[in-house]
Parts: C-alpha cells; structure tokens; sequence
C-alpha cells in the first residue's frame, strides 16, 4: 500500500546533492525557501521539506505526497543511499500514533553493509 508521504533521514549528506538527486528522480526543485529551521521547495510538483540536522548529524527530508516514485520510506531510502552514498534510515512501514512507543524506535539502516533494523531513539 503506498504511502500518504515520505520520509527518511540522511547522515552527513548536502543539501545541494539531495537537491541534484530530486531533480533527477522526480523533476526540477524550485530554490529551497527557508521556513525557521527547515528548507522549503518543490520538486515538480510535490512538497519537500528539509530539516537540517533533525537529530544529531542526521537530516530529515519530507517528501509531503503520495505521488512520489517510491511506494514507501524503505524504497525511498533504497534509492537515496544508491544515489547519494550516504546511511540512510527510515521507519519500517506506516505507523501511528496508537502503536507501542517500542515500535516507534525500530527504524530500517541501509548503508554500505547492506540493510537491517535497529533500534534508534530519536528523542
């Protein structure tokens, strides 16, 4: 089931190397607007959201529609650390609110040893 929206965290990527990627994954970014702490654009025509640094040296990158390339966070991911060469995480499927808090901190890694699940307390 494809997701409402995207989003993945990148470790000690660029701004302007995530830009370049989008630009070739789903269309032209519009120059990124900041908005207080975070970054503002459109690729094509779906909403993106960058948030520096959301936790430690990971970067948080919101793709904020269901018209994406990628049915999921994981794809998403896939894809970026193909493009990008950077660790990526994810959480591993939809979740909400009403789930455990344990589930919460189960977060898929991909990075150059492959992929598996850890457990990331982001808070």
């Amino acid at each position: 089931m494809r997701q409402p929206d995207i989003e993945i965290y990148l470790r000690d990527a660029s701004q302007d190397a995530v830009t370049e990627w989008l630009s070739q994954a789903i269309g032209p970014c519009s120059p990124w607007q900041p908005k207080g702490q975070t970054f503002k654009c459109r690729a094509a025509d779906i909403p993106v959201t960058w948030l520096p640094k959301a936790v430690g040296k990971w970067h948080c990158l919101l793709l904020e529609s269901d018209a994406t390339p990628w049915e999921d966070d994981v794809a998403c991911a896939r894809a970026a650390h193909a493009a990008l060469n950077v660790e990526i995480r994810c959480a591993p499927g939809s979740w909400s609110e009403d789930e455990a808090e344990d589930a919460a901190d189960r977060w898929v890694c991909i990075n150059d040893e492959g992929e598996r699940e850890v457990l990331w307390h982001t808070t």
